[in-house]
């Protein structure tokens, strides 16, 4: 994934939901119960952790109990230092107060995620280091670990963990992934693993695979608590020993067996933020909502059909109609090779107004650029005395519209069938056609001259694009 490319536009919820589902994650908020819990009473040791002896009391406080509750009292402790909701006021004597950074939590929605985004990075920077028993396994002669022998390259374990985290976020995002559905793991891993041009995948790309869901499986374990996924960990019986039987009786093409995730509304925002933070095109829906006309029809240029929709419908929730077109259709105007798309997406946005716009419409009726478009719209909405266009008008539409249609879409088979019903329809198509002045003409007649599959209908494309070239000084 490059940080130039523009990904498909984010559906997040309102800040407010965010924050509240925020405020409820268990590593916020049991970090936030221990920064408040914290007194003049309260020790930490050298490296800003709880002392030993106080830990039992953070995990009542917790409502914590069994083997692991001190660990997770020692966990929550740590986000709260991390986070800033707890000062470490005089480290020699291991005194503690109240951060500024708590106030914070009970502050604006932007506030309380502001602090679960900095609680996130600390989970993410966990979740990228190995089992510390292996580390301890690991410590050389001298008190130092020794990486080589973990296997253990922290920036390539990071930048791992990165990549899953962008493909399960353009999963997300993009209107051919599974949306809000969750993804199996083994998919997820593949992704970052298999090289997109291999067919079949060998046996060591395969056991590369294996090692990487194994590897997500005790990460994503680890980012649930904080509200990035929802996670179904790997089923226990498909890491037994081969000679083992299993407790209950297994379906093998039960692929939830082996792991499935689902990015949460408050893990998709979070995601977001970290991708705008290292440079990423990564809008969300309702960014152009306050942005002029032009912004609107530029900006979703790159947006997937759905998505473009959205958009509009929040742009023009905040406008009337009279003006919410007029504003459109000035900013469709104009003779750049990026006209024609915009008029386009103008003509997409105006579908979705309603009757009120009417004299917008038929201020353009007779404006070179605008007139055909408006005819459609008016026709479309049931106008009444709607004059028929000159016939140059209407070639014009027909190649802007061509023009249109190659920017979105290139050579797609909706475009081809265009053409042949254009050839089909207008005898002379091409006689009329190289005389348009459009800037568009001959690129448009050459694309039809490539895509007609009758090779005397498309020689005669190619003859009309180079009559059009030589008229406009090609």
């Amino acid at each position: 994934m490059s940080d130039s490319s523009t990904l498909p536009p984010a559906r997040l919820r309102p800040e407010a939901e965010l924050a509240s589902a925020a405020l409820s994650v268990p590593v916020l908020a049991r970090a936030a119960r221990l920064a408040r819990w914290a007194g003049p009473g309260t020790r930490v040791d050298a490296g800003g952790g709880l002392v030993e002896e106080q830990l039992p009391a953070a995990a009542e406080q917790l409502g914590l109990s069994g083997d692991d509750a001190a660990a997770y009292a020692s966990e929550a402790w740590r986000i709260a230092v991390d986070t800033g909701l707890v000062d470490i006021t005089d480290e020699e004597a291991g005194t503690v107060a109240p951060g500024e950074d708590l106030a914070l939590l009970t502050g604006s929605p932007q506030d309380v995620l502001g602090v679960w985004l900095t609680a996130l990075e600390a989970v993410l920077a966990d979740a990228s280091v190995p089992d510390l028993d292996d580390l301890v396994d690991a410590m050389a002669e001298g008190g130092e670990v020794d990486l080589s022998s973990l296997d253990w390259d922290p920036e390539a374990e990071a930048e791992f963990l990165d990549g899953v985290l962008g493909n399960l976020y353009l999963l997300t995002v993009g209107e051919d992934g599974p949306g809000d559905a969750p993804v199996p793991l083994p998919a997820l891993a593949a992704s970052v693993i298999v090289p997109s041009d291999m067919g079949e995948p060998s046996n060591e790309v395969l056991e590369q695979v294996s090692d990487a869901m194994m590897r997500l499986d005790d990460q994503f374990r680890l980012l649930e608590p904080v509200g990035l996924v929802e996670y179904q960990p790997v089923d226990e019986a498909l890491m037994a020993d081969a000679d083992e039987e299993p407790a209950a009786p297994v379906d093998e093409a039960d692929v939830s067996r082996y792991g499935m995730v689902r990015l949460t509304p408050l893990g998709l925002y979070g995601l977001r933020a970290r991708l705008l933070d290292a440079g990423f095109e990564a809008p969300a829906v309702g960014d152009l909502a306050d942005k002029g006309a032009d912004a609107l029809l530029d900006g979703t240029d790159p947006f997937p059909p759905a998505a473009a929709h959205a958009e509009t419908e929040l742009w023009l929730a905040g406008r009337g109609p009279l003006d919410a077109a007029r504003e459109l259709l000035a900013a469709a105007r104009g003779s750049d090779t990026g006209a024609p798309l915009r008029r386009l997406r103008c003509q997409q946005a105006l579908s979705l107004v309603g009757a009120e716009a009417e004299p917008a419409l038929r201020e353009v009726l007779d404006d070179a650029e605008l007139g055909g478009l408006a005819r459609v719209w008016l026709t479309e909405h049931g106008a009444r005395d709607v004059p028929a266009p000159p016939q140059e008008m209407v070639f014009w539409l027909t190649i802007d519209t061509v023009a249109a249609q190659l920017a979105a879409e290139g050579n797609s088979e909706e475009l081809r069938a265009l053409v042949q019903g254009l050839a089909q329809q207008h005898s002379g198509f091409f006689d009329t056609a190289w005389r348009v002045e459009h800037p568009a003409t001959p690129d448009v007649l050459e694309a039809m001259g490539r895509l007609h599959p009758d090779k005397k209908i498309a020689k005669e494309a190619r003859k009309a694009a180079f009559k059009a070239r030589s008229q406009q000084g090609g």
